[in-house]
């Protein structure tokens, strides 16, 4: 039943690819993010779903090349164009395994290839805003679901992610999860009717609790950072303190003693073996780039003939488990240097955005929109820092969105600049500026 299902929202799916390509982006990040396909039991588990909303979404570029918009020349972009060559370049001079290496390259090459490709396509709020819906419904699902399961089994078992994703394992689930709050967030500052600011408010403790309920250190760590940054962005900001300064406190207080051990070697990560390992791949990471400079060691570095040239400790090969040192492994310095620059540069170029858009009342959405993407990445910033996690979906749907809504405010200024005369006759008092712009339909507002 779960396959036919697939089938018929996936044929439907196609169709309105052909009419628009903006379906076709939504699409891909639907299948990217949630693999729905994963939840299913027959022959629906393993079909190349993605590959054929990819090519639906070429043609569909191709019939309607006329609508498509300009790739913005910034440097985002620019940063971003760079890593996407960049990446090919360790595996093909210093692999330690170069027969391995093209499903780890293509992997990554087809997630930020198409990031590009829907600049090319999103250009308008209603855009963003089913972009953003997408987004939530996709890790929403899974955090809704594991908050349940979080309070009903007391958090004595961890929540996972969907087979053979790049959220499958528990980390890397409660990092989505948390990453998703602040577009949860972004939803319900838009929302005009009281039970969708209620059932985002849910939503968020829900996703939340699923998080805390995955016992990941990172995750914990990025709670925290991104619970601070989320208040200070947000309007509102004393029903969202009150929210916060409640729920956590309660999901921390029932969580077993399993949770509460696992958190403590937060401080005695010297007594712990997963800790170490991890220090022991930073130490090689280090070491071969170094060596390497300013070239890493491919994306199959993380093996034994790597670790028993550079570790300190060769009998523990693992991971780098932390996004930075695993771009430093992999792509080197220089790599490390791309992959940092670009989102603090979508970071910045958020900052910027907030101070234009922020006199314009009827750009207030674009402001939220904004600020949340930055505590999106501030998530990403902080529990990425234990996850091996570089070419996760997520954040560079984040740099999306930022990059997209960059172009649609300009957009407005510049006709709004326009369209004010050098010398108007006076007007009216009462009556509407020349310049006013009505509210967008899209989620009611603000």
């Amino acid at each position: 039943m779960r396959d036919l299902l697939m089938l018929a929202l996936f044929s439907g799916l196609i169709w309105k690819t052909f009419k628009d390509p903006m379906w076709g982006v939504l699409g891909w990040v639907w299948m990217g993010v949630m693999n729905p396909h994963r939840l299913a039991y027959g022959w629906a588990h393993d079909a190349p779903w993605s590959m054929v909303i990819a090519l639906a979404l070429f043609v569909s570029l191709l019939v309607h090349r006329d609508k498509l918009v300009k790739l913005p020349v910034n440097g985002v972009v620019v940063l971003l164009v760079m890593w996407i060559l960049w990446i090919g370049v360790s595996p093909l001079l210093f692999s330690f395994y170069p027969e391995k290496e093209f499903n780890y390259w293509s992997r990554a090459f087809k997630v930020l290839l198409m990031v590009l490709v829907s600049m090319l396509v999103v250009e308008r709020r209603q855009h963003l805003d089913w972009l953003v819906m997408v987004l939530v419904v996709s890790i929403g699902y899974y955090g809704l679901k594991g908050g349940v399961f979080t309070i009903a089994t007391g958090g004595a078992a961890r929540v996972w992610g969907p087979e053979g994703s790049f959220i499958e394992d528990n980390n890397s689930l409660a990092l989505a999860t948390i990453m998703t709050v602040p577009l949860i967030r972004y939803l319900q500052l838009q929302a005009t009717r009281k039970w969708q600011r209620y059932l985002a408010s849910v939503a968020m403790v829900l996703c939340m609790a699923s998080a805390v309920g995955s016992q990941s250190r990172g995750a914990f760590l990025a709670i925290i950072a991104m619970s601070f940054f989320m208040w200070l962005k947000s309007r509102n900001k004393l029903p969202l303190a009150i929210v916060v300064m409640v729920a956590l406190p309660l999901m921390f207080m029932f969580m077993p003693d399993s949770w509460s051990d696992r958190m403590s070697t937060i401080r005695t990560y010297n007594q712990d073996d997963s800790a170490l390992g991890r220090i022991n791949a930073w130490h090689t990471a280090w070491r071969l780039a170094v060596d390497l400079f300013p070239f890493g060691g491919g994306f199959t570095v993380a093996g034994p003939a790597a670790f028993a040239k550079y570790a300190p400790d060769p009998s523990i090969p693992l991971t780098a488990h932390s996004i930075y040192f695993q771009a430093l492994g992999e792509h080197g310095f220089f790599g490390l240097f791309l992959f940092v620059g670009i989102f603090w540069l979508t970071w910045r170029r958020a900052s910027v955005l907030m101070r234009r858009s922020k006199s314009a009342p009827d750009l207030q959405w674009a402001r939220d929109l904004a600020g949340m993407c930055q505590v999106g990445l501030i998530g990403y910033a902080t529990g990425g820092a234990f996850l091996s996690l570089v070419y996760f979906d997520l954040p560079y749907y984040l740099l999306l969105i930022v990059v997209s809504l960059d172009r649609i405010v300009a957009r407005e200024m510049d006709s709004r600049a326009k369209a004010v005369p050098a010398a108007g006759p006076p007007t009216v008092a009462g009556a509407a500026s020349p310049s006013s712009s009505s509210p967008s339909p899209y989620w009611g507002g603000t």
